[in-house]
């Protein structure tokens, strides 16, 4: 079975390029932002990020302290490598454990950060979703509630998307919103090429 990573940038709609895989072409989608929410409390994953953070890492069993790690990872590089030493191999046993429950051609793993994180080689392909920056800027300041200047604040953590765009094996154009059926034929070129 082939595993593919699916990014896009903030806005790119990544997620709603995913759920048309899923839903016409019944490709099973790992999203990586869903576990590492769950990878917070496992029991192990639990144990060193306290030893690693101290006990203020959340705020009770069921509860992060968001602030705290917001404010580590945008302010502190070795925290939030540390952070991700703990938290990635976690996710990549998870992500192996779903797998093998899997019957598929292949399998998508959807994160916004492969290439920041330099998790390409660990894939069959990359398939990148992109769009105009406007558009990105657009659907990001309408589904988070917020304003301009916080969202291009999050972009600029982001690698710039030509980069990304030649360094993937796919990519998917998505400018409109109201256009599944132009989605689609790009998602089904893909889907046959990849099942080869």
């Amino acid at each position: 079975m082939k595993t593919v990573a699916i990014t896009g940038n903030i806005g790119s709609g990544k997620s709603w390029v995913c759920e048309l895989f899923r839903q016409h072409l019944g490709v099973p989608i790992y999203s990586s932002d869903d576990a590492a929410k769950r990878m917070y409390f496992q029991p192990d994953v639990r144990d060193k990020l306290m030893q690693r953070f101290g006990s203020d890492f959340y705020l009770s069993d069921t509860e992060l302290n968001r602030k705290l790690i917001a404010d580590l990872i945008f302010h502190d590089e070795t925290a939030q490598h540390d952070l991700e030493a703990i938290l990635y191999p976690a996710l990549f046993v998870d992500f192996a454990q779903w797998m093998a429950n899997q019957n598929a051609p292949y399998v998508l793993f959807e994160s916004a950060l492969v290439f920041e994180k330099r998790l390409e080689s660990r894939f069959d392909a990359v398939v990148m979703v992109s769009a105009s920056e406007s558009t990105r800027l657009r659907r990001a300041m309408e589904r988070d509630h917020c304003d301009e200047a916080i969202v291009r604040a999050r972009m600029a953590k982001q690698w710039p998307e030509e980069g990304k765009r030649l360094l993937s094996d796919y990519v998917i154009w998505h400018e409109h919103d109201d256009e599944d059926d132009a989605l689609l034929r790009q998602i089904t070129q893909i889907h046959l090429q990849l099942q080869k």
